[in-house]
């Protein structure tokens, strides 16, 4: 097996992996960083949602031969010297999580949309988040999540 180098969540890893294999699994098996879920493992559910260069990406269908020389950022690194990130505080202060499973490429949505769009309208929040399935149903709290770390909530 090759050896492939990447970058994840500010720390570099070299790991020995086929080309073909599922980045989210290397993620979650191999490296233990467990907040990207496996969901539908087509790039369809947004379980797995996490950045790739700062941009949205789902490592579900990302190989690893895509992944050498990349960086990666999943939700572990989100909060800094234990401070949670507004959108993680906003999550819990609107109590969003049922089951959780979701919530972490939901957050990893939500963070890119307040970077992009810092006063999302519920329009905008609507047609951001659409990609992120919640199959316990709380978009009605994520909307009210995202407005209060929009500081609009």
């Amino acid at each position: 097996m090759p050896d492939i180098t990447f970058d994840i969540n500010g720390t570099p890893v070299t790991i020995d992996a086929e080309n073909d294999d599922a980045l989210l699994y290397l993620i979650r098996d191999r490296l233990g960083i467990t907040g990207p879920k496996y969901g539908c493992g087509v790039g369809v559910c947004g379980a797995c949602t996490s950045f790739q260069g700062g941009e949205l990406v789902r490592p579900c269908i990302v190989p690893m031969s895509e992944a050498a020389g990349q960086s990666y950022t999943t939700i572990e690194a989100l909060a800094v010297d234990d401070v949670l990130h507004p959108v993680q505080q906003a999550w819990i202060d609107e109590d969003v999580a049922q089951c959780g499973y979701c919530q972490a490429g939901q957050i990893m949505t939500a963070v890119k949309l307040l970077e992009r769009n810092p006063n999302p309208s519920d329009d905008d929040i609507d047609e951001a988040m659409s990609d992120n399935y919640c199959r316990c149903g709380t978009y009605h709290r994520i909307r009210k999540a995202i407005k209060r770390a929009a500081g609009n909530g």
